[in-house]
């Protein structure tokens, strides 16, 4: 399984503004937009630590998915959420040839921990032998930073704040993630059981 990010989170939609208000720094200076590269850095290391952690899309993006076979035949767990659209299903044999499945095959069920794409009938559309099927998906909370549900957009500010204080820290290993961030965050992580459970 391969998940990729094929196009990645605008600029226009970081809150660059509204981080140096949360860091404090000053403003109406000759050189105010002279961190703001920085500080766009810094929101998307959190961005990206905080979907890591939660398995959801903060500000919607295009990504494809690649299997070689479904999990389930009749529904297939789709890997991140919210997922807002299925823009295509790609069947690949093994020379690399493409063909669409058919749109009337399939469908999405939305859910805000793990949505599924769905057989319309008795089963998803036979993946190629010794080939595999591309998922094109559209996941996100929305386009804008004020799409975010309140506790996720305060987590990459915290989170980004303290990149941005412990930016000259070279001790070595893996720092935990601050106690505020792992609570605001920890109601979206997705719940993982085991026996063939959900994960």
């Amino acid at each position: 399984m391969m998940l990729v990010e094929e196009t990645t989170m605008p600029q226009s939609a970081l809150p660059v503004a509204q981080f140096k208000e949360h860091l404090r720094l000053g403003s109406g200076f000759s050189d105010d937009g002279f961190q703001d590269q920085v500080l766009e850095s810094y929101l998307r290391a959190a961005a990206a630590a905080i979907e890591a952690r939660t398995g959801k899309i903060l500000i919607e993006r295009e990504f494809s998915w690649t299997l070689t076979a479904w999990r389930d035949g009749r529904r297939q767990p789709l890997p991140v959420a919210p997922v807002n659209a299925i823009t295509s299903v790609m069947l690949v044999d093994m020379n690399g040839d493409e063909t669409f499945a058919d749109g009337d095959a399939w469908y999405l069920e939305p859910d805000s921990q793990r949505p599924c794409l769905k057989a319309v009938s008795n089963c998803l559309p036979n993946v190629p032998v010794n080939g595999t099927v591309r998922i094109g998906l559209l996941a996100g909370f929305g386009p804008e930073w004020g799409d975010l549900p309140a506790d996720l957009a305060q987590a990459v500010m915290l989170l980004a704040a303290h990149y941005y204080e412990y930016r000259h820290d070279v001790s070595h290993g893996t720092a935990p993630m601050p106690f505020g961030v792992s609570s605001l965050i920890e109601r979206y992580r997705t719940v993982r059981l085991f026996m063939g459970g959900r994960i």
